[in-house]
């Protein structure tokens, strides 16, 4: 049974398109590394458990690996709940209930990282925003993460907004 959004589109027909999203961008991507010879980067698939904290296990699993900059190419699964920070908000909603994960999307450096969540409901209705703390996996969180070894991602507050914002550096190679 296709269960309707809000605009009358099927929920299975955003998650395909999602989907093809996804692997395009992967193709690409895989595409632009081939070409070229100079970019180093090493993909890491991986799973978080039941319990744990989404964000706080990407958080942690960059810290153990010394890992400098890090893109996050897709993550499927569930949550307990979730806690979100919408656009334009200073705090977290959180989201009670069972839910899935529709996509995982952000940077993860040393100084912290900047993830963007879609998650649904029993219902069908999605929720999107910042991923926080607080975000307990249910039955699994399978994740794929791109380390860009070429780069040091650094934090920085802009004072625009006052939030840490990324600074995207060359990577400092130790001379062997």
């Amino acid at each position: 049974m296709e269960i309707p959004d809000r605009f009358g589109h099927s929920v299975y027909v955003e998650m395909f398109f999602r989907f093809l999203f996804s692997f395009f961008l992967m193709a690409s991507l895989q595409a632009s590394m081939a070409q070229s010879s100079t970019s180093s980067t090493k993909t890491h698939a991986f799973r978080i458990l039941p319990g744990q904290d989404l964000k706080e296990e990407l958080d942690k699993k960059v810290k153990a690996n010394q890992w400098k900059a890090v893109g996050l190419l897709t993550a499927v699964g569930s949550l307990n709940s979730a806690k979100i920070r919408f656009a334009n908000r200073p705090v977290a909603t959180e989201i009670p209930g069972k839910l899935e994960i529709l996509s995982l999307s952000g940077t993860l450096g040393p100084d912290g990282s900047h993830l963007h969540i879609s998650v649904a409901d029993s219902t069908g209705k999605t929720y999107g925003g910042h991923l926080m703390p607080g975000c307990p996996v249910y039955t699994t969180a399978e994740i794929i993460l791109v380390v860009l070894e070429d780069y040091h991602f650094k934090r920085e507050t802009d004072s625009t907004y006052g939030y840490k914002e990324l600074l995207v550096e060359p990577a400092v190679r130790e001379k062997r």
